[in-house]
């Protein structure tokens, strides 16, 4: 078999570009040895992006920033940066075509006949660039260790798009917290603010009427971004769903109504994005008549077995939403990690997802009082075809239910952080998804916004099962703080979820944030190493 050979500066370059990360250095001492036998770094830079948070009146937005303690050993502690800045706006001045939306959308001709395609956003084609009204910093960095945050109710706050140098740039994270008192996107959102990268699925998507979802576009980068859209149903490709060269140009943010790319309705659907120019970050905002909104963050790549952990013991519905998006069908296995081992959900042991197609499975209230976590692996006998998958899941009954989304998300490697922890409201889902695979994991919290004292604790997760705790709070916490979940020697592999419960006026309004592996190093190889051999 052919191997292709690569320097070490032209490998660091290309894991760079994959962990989203401008640059590896390495520092004096710094670099140990990884089982390949490639030097495993801290990176020097990462890349961070924040959506447009909310057009409401009665909105309120918190933005954590943070970076564990240690993060970059062997980097010289006192250099470093971590901002946000805010990113302008493309504003569509064209009218409505009641099918493919606004924005100069031209249909297109012969072979691409049923897609979309946008004209520029360079002020001439029916939109123009609104830059920011407040170019300051929002919420940098100042030390290790200890969150920072920053908070604004402005109906037109914009998206932030931000770096990470230095001592800063390993484990950096963003938390994006909004509360919407009234009106349809009522109740708790957050997400955790995304890497810029090259594709994206969205799985749980809807273009119905009683929904209004948005596809966040932003774009970090100093020349213009290109990104194609795709809808997937439960027949396929949804009837011109299909929307190519979007321009989402430098430092800026684009947002497209989903409900506009199609004439077909669809509840279950799957949103596929593609940057063949560029790089983005990529959110949908989802709002529901009934059951308020959230973000929907992006799917784990597509892959034969996936977790998603988290689910709320008092869950009253759960939907599943998968998409097989290669050229083979998938047969999955069913099963829910509970805190005494992997059960088969009542009436759903596999799941057939048909190539191209979306399969949408109520789970109605599954957990029954226990946190679990729902894991998909290849059933037996059956195609190991890849797939993506997210849920919906909904706290409450009648007029007072409030909906979140749980995508599937990778295991933590070395470490992974959310930010934006309060003293009340919280959980912690810890879930090892392989049976006889015990996890043993250390959860740190740090020292308050405002005040307070990191502590530690380690868990240890029965293989199989998921461990719900109430997360560890430092002593004499003022403000909020972030939770660092690091696998010890040894453990099984482990995926995280954190649950953020804060009531609005009857309504259990609710957000849930996956923990993937933050990548805040990367093995770099040898000069000359045959890279074949390097599996990180």
């Amino acid at each position: 078999m052919k191997r292709t050979m690569m320097s070490l500066i032209g490998a660091a370059v290309g894991l760079a570009a994959v962990t989203g990360v401008a640059a590896v250095a390495v520092p004096d001492g710094a670099a140990g040895t990884s089982p390949q036998g490639g030097a495993r770094l801290p990176v020097q830079r990462s890349s961070l992006l924040c959506p447009a948070p909310s057009s409401s009146a009665v909105s309120d937005t918190t933005y954590t920033s943070f970076v564990p303690k240690g993060a970059a050993a062997g980097v010289d502690a006192k250099k470093g940066t971590a901002k946000l800045l805010p990113a302008g706006t493309v504003e569509d001045r064209g009218a409505d075509d009641g099918k493919g939306g606004k924005g100069g959308k031209e249909k297109g001709k012969g072979k691409d006949e049923g897609r979309s395609k946008e004209t520029g956003a360079d002020g001439s084609g029916g939109t123009k660039i609104v830059p920011p009204r407040d170019t300051r910093p929002v919420a940098p960095l100042k030390e290790a260790g200890r969150p920072v945050t920053a908070t604004t109710d402005a109906a037109d706050a914009p998206a932030l798009a931000g770096d990470a140098d230095g001592t800063f740039a390993p484990g950096w994270s963003v938390q994006q917290t909004t509360s919407v008192a009234a009106g349809s996107g009522r109740g708790l959102l957050g997400l955790s603010c995304t890497a810029p990268d090259t594709t994206f699925w969205f799985p749980g998507v809807s273009t119905d009427k009683d929904r209004q979802d948005y596809i966040h576009l932003t774009n970090p980068g100093p020349t213009d971004a290109e990104v194609d859209l795709e809808l997937r149903g439960n027949d396929g490709e949804l009837s011109g769903a299909r929307v190519d060269g979007i321009t989402v140009p430098a430092h800026t943010t684009v947002s497209r109504l989903l409900s506009t790319l199609t004439g077909s309705p669809t509840t279950n659907a799957a949103l596929h994005v593609v940057v063949p120019q560029g790089r983005v970050g990529a959110a949908v905002q989802a709002t529901d008549a009934k059951l308020g909104s959230d973000w929907l963050p992006p799917a784990a790549d597509p892959a034969a077995a996936l977790v998603l952990p988290g689910i709320p013991k008092d869950a009253t519905s759960v939907r599943l939403v998968v998409v097989a998006p290669g050229e083979a069908d998938a047969d999955l296995k069913v099963q829910l990690a509970t805190p005494t081992g992997l059960i088969t959900p009542a009436g759903v042991d596999t799941l057939h997802v048909n190539s191209g197609m979306t399969k949408a499975v109520d789970l109605k209230d599954l957990t029954k009082g226990e946190a679990g976590s729902l894991v998909l692996t290849p059933a037996d006998g059956g195609s190991r075809a890849p797939v993506a998958a997210a849920l919906r899941v909904t706290r409450g009954k009648g007029a007072h239910q409030e909906m979140a989304f749980i995508p599937a998300t990778r295991p933590v490697d070395k470490r992974a952080t959310v930010a934006d922890n309060r003293a009340r409201g919280g959980t912690l889902s810890l879930v090892a998804p392989e049976k006889g695979k015990d996890a043993k994991v250390k959860v740190t919290a740090s020292a308050g916004s405002e005040g307070g004292t990191p502590v530690s604790r380690t868990y240890t997760v029965k293989g199989g099962s998921t461990l719900a705790v109430d997360p560890p709070r430092p002593p004499g916490l003022k403000g909020s703080y972030a939770l660092t979940v690091e696998p010890q020697p040894g453990s099984g592999p482990v995926h995280a979820a954190r649950t953020l419960a804060q009531p609005m006026g009857g309504i259990p309004a609710f957000t849930v944030q996956t923990l993937p592996d933050d990548r805040g190093t990367v093995v770099v190889p040898t000069a000359g190493q045959d890279l074949s051999l390097l599996t990180d």
